[in-house]
């Protein structure tokens, strides 16, 4: 017999969010950002160097398989994520600047993730154990309705996460790891109900997630997937066999299913080791274990808000069905990336993949809900992000006008050296986002019929109110702050564009940013010293000397990131032969 469902669900409940409010705020929370800025530190940019090096390199095919920037392997060993990048410069058009056309694919890599996760989360929801309580006399919400219902609020419940905003937006391989895992996941839960799409879905996440700098964390997800449809094949038989005619369980895996997701596995285990990724070894942080507990607690907590405290009220209320395939998936999928998180240097970038897991948890709460927990939650909802938009408002207008003095002094500390610009498109978009922002919380505590989703409508709309200010309002001081824009030009600014410039220690972020944003000819010190120019890491100065004899090269000066006093780089002239 089925243990008792939590959910209590009435057909009146279950009405459909609008396809285009829900397309238009997804395209809200995608569009912000994608222009009028450059790549960012440092990540962002070193990315973007790797794949315009491979757009640009005549070494044949065999280059596309190791990844260069001037000698340097990319800390972040993937392949896919750099391929789509370098295709996406070769094939974009004379006029469209090579940044723009990567984070414009990237962009739908974001996309293809919400609606992976849309399609999981229905699929989850249409299974037996997943239903909610039958009433005595009929009106339960019929399971498609249900089931699209819960994917609403599970695709809400994914933009609302203030991790992803940042990272979602850059053109990392991050980004391309978090498309294929919500990929391995939808095709794990539509795998009883579908068979052309998930398998394509099984074999595309698992194979393009281990090519993408995970392959520890998708060989964990598949052969956890592998072992938990083998589980739920015998768990169903032996139900079935004890009683055959109580036992509900709806469209299961078959036994085509389970050979599947074996072969999917032994596939990807084999590319693994046939192409040496198996020396992409995770390896511990350091540190002292407080310290780190401590560190990875903070960064839980604020990645995954507001999902996670809906996350774990989720397994709470359904903690009677823990091994149910609709609580089972999404934890595992969650599970494998925090391990990750605590055991690599790439914390967040770790924690990322598991946000669609923490959605589809958090969708599973909306169910269980009293209506006095789901008012709470709004109002602190509508205060929360209300106050953050008052407060970006208050800021624009101080470092536009100098009023309020004390916001417009910190804006400047913050940003030394920026003049602000007034821009009227960026205002008229963050003037509409202000007011659809008004209408919703005005629609959400007006009188109007039950919906499942509405508690996460506010989490979702205010997150991209957020977003949408900051890449309108606050795009260019965030820009110059995060850009190597400003540093690139003070080196131009001396050196003269176009001109050979030898390097000591540098970045990758510093090595691609001199070579996109200034097109220096950047060459390495100790292969090449017929360069007029030196750019050196202060890191280096220890040993600097010991390097470059005095007689042969003159300082000529640091040049700073104006945001960031720890991000010099120190220029030398070379002196002419007498």
């Amino acid at each position: 017999m089925n243990q008792p469902t939590p959910a209590i669900v009435a057909q009146n409940a279950v009405r459909r969010l609008p396809r285009i409010a829900l397309l238009m705020l997804c395209a809200a929370y995608l569009l912000p950002g994608l222009v009028g800025r450059g790549p960012w530190k440092s990540a962002d940019i070193t990315s973007f160097g790797y794949m315009a090096e491979l757009a640009r390199t005549t070494e044949g095919i065999a280059r596309w398989f190791d990844p260069m920037l001037l000698g340097l392997r990319p800390e972040t060993p993937a392949l896919i994520p750099y391929w789509i990048g370098a295709l996406a410069i070769k094939i974009a058009p004379s006029w469209l600047n090579p940044d723009l056309a990567v984070r414009i694919v990237f962009a739908f890599l974001l996309w293809g993730t919400f609606t992976a996760t849309w399609y999981a989360v229905y699929y989850l929801a249409r299974t037996a154990r997943a239903q909610p309580v039958a009433f005595a006399f009929g009106g339960e919400a019929r399971p498609t309705d249900y089931a699209r219902a819960i994917a609403d609020g599970g695709v809400l419940a994914l933009i609302a996460c203030l991790g992803l905003a940042q990272l979602g937006h850059e053109t990392t391989p991050a980004l391309a790891q978090l498309f294929f895992a919500s990929h391995l996941f939808y095709g794990v839960a539509a795998l009883p109900y579908r068979r052309a799409g998930p398998v394509t879905a099984l074999v595309v996440g698992t194979l393009g997630i281990t090519l993408s700098g995970a392959p520890t964390v998708g060989l964990a997800l598949a052969i956890g997937s592998a072992l938990y449809i083998a589980y739920e094949r015998r768990r169903t038989a032996l139900a079935q066999a004890e009683a055959p005619y109580d036992e509900d369980t709806g469209p299961g895996y078959t036994r085509g299913a389970l050979l599947t997701m074996v072969a999917v596995t032994v596939l990807a285990a084999v590319l693994v080791f046939s192409l040496k990724l198996q020396q992409w070894k995770i390896t511990m942080t350091g540190g002292s274990l407080l310290g780190d507990v401590r560190s990875q607690a903070k960064l839980l907590l604020w990645f995954t808000w507001p999902v996670w405290p809906l996350a774990l009220w989720t397994l709470w209320r359904w903690r009677r069905q823990l091994t149910a395939r609709h609580v089972a998936l999404p934890f595992w999928f969650a599970a494998v990336p925090l391990a990750a998180t605590w055991s690599t240097d790439f914390s967040d970038r770790s924690l990322l993949l598991s946000l669609p897991a923490f959605a589809t948890l958090a969708a599973f709460a909306l169910p269980t809900f009293r209506r006095s927990a789901a008012a709470l939650i709004d109002w602190f909802n509508v205060l929360f992000f209300s106050g953050l938009a008052v407060m970006g408002w208050v800021y624009w207008i101080a470092m536009q006008t100098g009023v309020p003095p004390k916001p417009a002094a910190s804006v400047a500390r913050l940003v030394p050296g920026f003049v602000p610009e007034f821009s009227p498109i960026a205002v008229v978009l963050a003037v509409a986002a202000t007011i659809a922002w008004c209408w919703l919380v005005r629609w959400r505590t007006g009188r109007h019929r039950a919906a499942l989703w509405k508690t996460l409508v506010l989490p979702a709309g205010g997150t991209a109110l957020c977003w949408m200010l900051l890449m309108t309002l606050w795009l260019p001081p965030i820009d110059y702050a995060r850009s190597y824009v400003p540093q690139v030009d003070a080196v131009v600014e001396r050196v003269g564009r176009s001109s050979c410039v030898a390097e000591l220690a540098l970045s990758r972020a510093h090595i691609a940013a001199l070579r996109h944003h200034g097109q220096l000819d950047v060459k390495p010190l100790l292969l090449d010293n017929t360069c007029p120019w030196l750019l050196a890491s202060p890191e280096t100065i220890e040993r600097l000397h010991t390097i470059i004899p005095f007689d042969q090269w003159r300082f000529a000066g640091t040049l700073r990131r104006p945001s960031s006093a720890a991000d010099d780089l120190l220029l030398y002239q070379k002196i002419p032969p007498q």
